[in-house]
């Protein structure tokens, strides 16, 4: 549905986004994360054809942004961070502004728009003045505007920002609807919003995409260390001792007596190594029972700062054309000030 090819874009010598491609399936909700300045609203800009690109293609259900982008907008609903909203108009006008203003050609305009509200919760207040709603009911006004004309393919950044955590849930209940029959690219600095709405993730940094994977695989494309919960019979002293001496083990500390006569630790390897095994006969052999054994995946924000982190002064270079060595380039400001990316805060 979805398809990126080898996408540059430069602001002077300063390159925005670096030759990034990756595609997107129909029906696939995917999280597009990135610290402020890494690419992201440019490459969604590009996206729909807000920006061009220096170099590479986008084409939306096969039809090509810069040659027809006409054609590729009918496809497409976006909802920019800020919705853009007429605080004096109705919801029923707004949404009739954008109807025709979108040249939708369905064949029953209050009934296309009705389906919509229904879908988005907007049906209660379908008569109220925008500016007199709630963040959570102006931002669904703006997921409803992006959904006027039917798109398959929907394009939202920060969708959530700013609502209480029960207007959080309600748009994200929204977005997981919307997912079942189109193709959403979520833009986000949320992370836990990644793991409850998003099938796969896009992570960029510095311009050029540095994982791409399910949510729950991220953990192993960043490698590191192996960490691990174990619960022990025997002496809280004796045990913690026995496994920091244990090789490839570089820390252990204990959480606490979670059983009468045990222990719990948090144990974690040196990188690249599984210590399971080793330190199941070690704990075996010195007569310490394991009563529990299980790894402690690295959360979502971990494995997001050890995807983006820029390398250190002093540190090995890393090779020529890595992501890595990219992440580390310095990133000049583009004309009249701008950030890499086109925008300070993307």
């Amino acid at each position: 549905m979805i398809e990126v090819t080898g996408l540059t874009k430069s602001y002077g010598k300063s390159r925005g986004i670096d030759n990034i491609s990756f595609s997107i399936p129909e029906g696939q909700i995917v999280g597009f994360l990135g610290p402020n300045g890494a690419g992201k609203t440019t490459t969604m800009n590009i996206i729909t054809g807000y920006l061009s690109a220096g170099a590479g293609d986008v084409k939306i259900a096969g039809i090509d942004v810069l040659e027809n982008p006409l054609g590729a907008k009918r496809h497409i609903g976006y909802l920019p961070e800020q919705p853009p909203l007429y605080p004096g108009m109705t919801v029923e006008e707004y949404l009739d502004f954008a109807y025709e203003l979108k040249g939708v050609k369905s064949p029953d305009q209050q009934e296309h728009i009705g389906q919509i509200c229904d879908m988005t919760g907007l049906s209660d207040v379908y008569r109220r003045v925008i500016g007199h709603l709630s963040k959570g009911y102006k931002q669904r006004v703006g997921l409803a505007q992006a959904l006027i004309g039917d798109p398959d393919v929907l394009i939202l950044d920060e969708p959530t920002v700013g609502l209480d955590p029960r207007q959080i849930v309600e748009i994200r209940g929204v977005i997981k609807e919307m997912g079942k029959s189109r193709t959403i690219i979520l833009s986000t600095h949320i992370l836990p919003e990644v793991s409850a709405v998003c099938e796969r993730v896009l992570v960029i940094s510095a311009g050029v995409i540095v994982a791409d994977d399910k949510p729950e695989n991220l953990a192993g494309s960043v490698g590191g260390e192996r960490t691990l919960v174990v619960r022990v019979a025997g002496p809280k002293d004796g045990v913690q001792s026995l496994l920091r001496g244990q090789d490839g083990v570089q820390s252990a500390q204990p959480l606490g007596e979670m059983e009468s006569g045990s222990h719990d630790f948090l144990v974690e390897s040196k990188p690249n190594l599984d210590i399971r095994k080793p330190l199941f006969a070690a704990l075996a052999k010195a007569g310490y029972p394991i009563l529990m054994l299980r790894p402690q995946d690295a959360s979502l924000e971990d494995i997001f700062l050890k995807l983006t982190e820029e390398e250190l002064p002093g540190s090995k270079p890393s090779s020529p054309g890595s992501p890595k060595a990219k992440r580390g380039e310095k990133k000049e400001d583009g004309p009249d000030g701008i950030s890499g990316d086109g925008k300070g805060d993307d």
